[in-house]
């Protein structure tokens, strides 16, 4: 087993310095010259090896182009679904503006973030947007309650404020929210 593996390696463990002496090959007249053999110390890799290296390298670039198709095509779902909700709060935003300038009791900050994912930029200022709201819009008289979207939100706001958390909604992606649903939570 041991040697099957050293020659798939190549020999690499192999001595790398000839078993005849070197000043015996230069004095004698007759000895094969030092080109036929090639250069001492070098190693000699197996077409074998190089072939098994190649395959490899080929069948990994297979997996990463498969990779690749299906996050595109995840991709390309997930636009048309962003794309088909802009509908839907367009007119609320043209109605009430962003900030509703109405005084109320209670007010609601909902923060969206992702479940999953690489990214903790867009996250990390969703929290601290809706911390920031939520120390604008809370007071003695006024109460302030979070709705959480996503699971990185989640994370981070149960550490500082749980008791301000009125709801929390995860996995988005695998269980849309239905209009009934919808309903449920402004009710």
């Amino acid at each position: 087993m041991a040697l099957a593996a050293l020659r798939r390696e190549g020999r690499r463990f192999a001595p790398m310095i000839s078993p005849r002496p070197i000043t015996a090959l230069r004095s004698s007249p007759l000895a094969p010259s030092l080109e036929d053999e090639g250069p001492i110390g070098v190693r000699y890799i197996s077409t074998q090896v190089v072939r098994n290296r190649m395959k490899s390298v080929k069948n990994i670039q297979k997996i990463t182009k498969a990779m690749k198709m299906v996050a595109a095509s995840k991709l390309r779902a997930i636009q048309t679904k962003a794309e088909n909700s802009r509908g839907l709060w367009q007119p609320f935003t043209a109605l009430l503006g962003d900030l509703p300038s109405a005084d109320v009791k209670k007010n609601v900050v909902v923060t969206i973030s992702s479940d999953k994912g690489l990214c903790g930029g867009i996250n990390s200022t969703s929290v601290k947007i809706s911390k920031g709201l939520h120390k604008l819009n809370s007071g003695p008289e006024k109460e302030t309650k979070y709705v959480i979207l996503g699971e990185k939100a989640k994370a981070q706001l149960i550490r500082d404020s749980k008791k301000d958390i009125e709801l929390i909604i995860t996995e988005l992606q695998k269980n849309p929210l239905n209009y009934t649903q919808e309903w449920d939570i402004s009710h």
